[in-house]
């Protein structure tokens, strides 16, 4: 099953075209896309039944689609979660899931126009789980029953932001305005193969930056849910972005980054991609004078 955001509706999306849910189920569900997930194993029983799928199909262009899940309560990340990132970032191999948030604000679309607040943005493409049911104190081999589907997602970091210390800012530095544009659909995991081994990388302006598979994360999805779930409840709704591969700009020699004018383009194998422009933004404002 894949859903999208097609201009703030909930669609369910077909090789044909797309239905619209809450004319479809005749009010059952509503149009909200972010509803649904209070609801989901609901939703899904009736989202596969032949009512849902014999209704009629209404076309839809790429530039209409949102953020599948737009307005999640809690955005996790895990950093440092595929070796060769580990390497080229020159950090050791951590023992846990080392997680960090980016709040919800950020979030983006998967076409949508991304403004950059420096010269220092870099890129990080991601799997990204969405959760579908309350998860707290959840073991690894049960996790994926918790788990709505999965979609696309890029991790946009600020450098300065995120590394200037004494300690870093991982959480500011990543959660500018549409530093987390995610989509195009979400896909429920029983329509891959395997869930754990996925095609993904990026590209700018045509030039690809990353390309690995998701079974060379060091924590898988499963492991990641259960680390964190071990601390706090997910909710429905809730984003995990599930770590990046090697060839972030900030690890190049040179060092690269994101240009207005570009356009940054990051797929999943089976999922679809984003292609998101990239403009000119206010530059962020000088530290503050303050006390430490």
């Amino acid at each position: 099953m894949r859903t999208a955001n097609v201009n703030g509706r909930l669609m369910l999306v077909f090789d044909d075209g797309a239905v619209d849910v809450e004319k479809a189920s005749d009010g059952l569900f509503p149009s909200d896309p972010q509803a649904v997930f209070d609801r989901w194993p609901e939703f899904r029983t009736w989202a596969t039944s032949a009512t849902a799928a014999s209704h009629e199909r209404v076309p839809f262009v790429r530039r209409d689609l949102g953020a599948p899940v737009p307005r999640p309560r809690q955005v996790f990340a895990v950093a440092l979660n595929y070796s060769d990132h580990v390497e080229e970032s020159a950090f050791d191999t951590p023992a846990q899931p080392s997680v960090f948030t980016k709040y919800p604000t950020s979030l983006a679309g998967p076409h949508d126009t991304i403004e950059l607040p420096s010269a220092l943005v870099d890129w990080e493409v991601e799997l990204v789980a969405v959760i579908g049911a309350r998860a707290h104190r959840v073991p690894s081999a049960d996790a994926w029953q918790y788990v709505a589907g999965l979609t696309v997602g890029q991790d946009l970091s600020e450098r300065r932001i995120q590394l200037e210390g004494p300690a870093p800012q991982f959480a500011l530095g990543k959660s500018f305005p549409g530093f987390s544009p995610t989509g195009p659909v979400l896909v429920t995991p029983d329509e891959f193969a395997d869930p754990d081994d996925l095609a993904l990388g990026c590209a700018l302006d045509g030039e690809t930056m990353q390309e690995s598979r998701t079974s060379r994360m060091i924590f898988p999805v499963s492991e990641q849910i259960a680390w964190i779930s071990g601390i706090c409840p997910l909710l429905p709704g809730d984003l995990i972005f599930t770590g990046t591969p090697a060839g972030v700009g900030g690890a190049r020699d040179p060092r690269r980054f994101l240009a207005p004018g570009e356009e940054l383009r990051s797929w999943i194998e089976g999922i679809g991609e984003l292609r998101n422009p990239l403009i000119a933004g206010s530059t962020h404002p000088d530290r503050p004078h303050g006390h430490h």
